[in-house]
C-alpha cells in the first residue's frame, strides 16, 4: 500500500475559501480518478514561521504504478486548479510514502 501525502500551507487570506474547495471539490475530485482507495485530511500542529497553516492531506492507493498512473493523467489538470485559483498564497509539497506495517 503506498500513501500520496501532500502538505499544503495555505495563507490566511485563502484560508476559508481553500478549506472550502478542498473539503467539498478537490479531495472528491482526487478519489473520483478512481486510482485512491481513500483520503484524510490532517491539520498539522506546528506554528510555521512563514505563518499560515499547514496541512497534509493522504491519499491510500494499492501500488506505486497505479500512483504513477495518476501522475501522468490526472495530476497536471488537478494541480493547475489549485494553483490558479489560490497562486501563492497556497504551497505544496509532495512525499510518496510506503506501508510497512499497521498495527492496532
Amino acid at each position: 500500500m503506498i500513501i500520496y501525502n501532500v502538505t499544503i500551507n495555505i495563507h490566511e487570506s485563502a484560508h476559508d475559501q481553500w478549506m472550502q474547495w478542498m473539503q467539498e471539490k478537490h479531495i472528491n475530485d482526487v478519489l473520483a480518478t478512481g486510482k485512491f482507495s481513500n483520503a484524510r485530511m490532517v491539520k498539522v500542529l506546528v506554528e510555521e514561521e512563514m505563518g499560515g497553516t499547514t496541512y497534509s492531506i493522504q491519499y491510500t492507493t494499492d501500488s506505486k504504478e497505479t500512483l504513477e498512473k495518476y501522475y501522468q493523467e490526472d495530476a497536471p489538470k488537478l494541480r493547475d486548479e489549485g494553483q490558479a485559483l489560490f497562486g501563492e498564497k497556497m504551497l505544496a509539497f509532495r512525499t510518496e510514502l510506503e506501508v510497512i506495517s499497521e498495527h492496532k
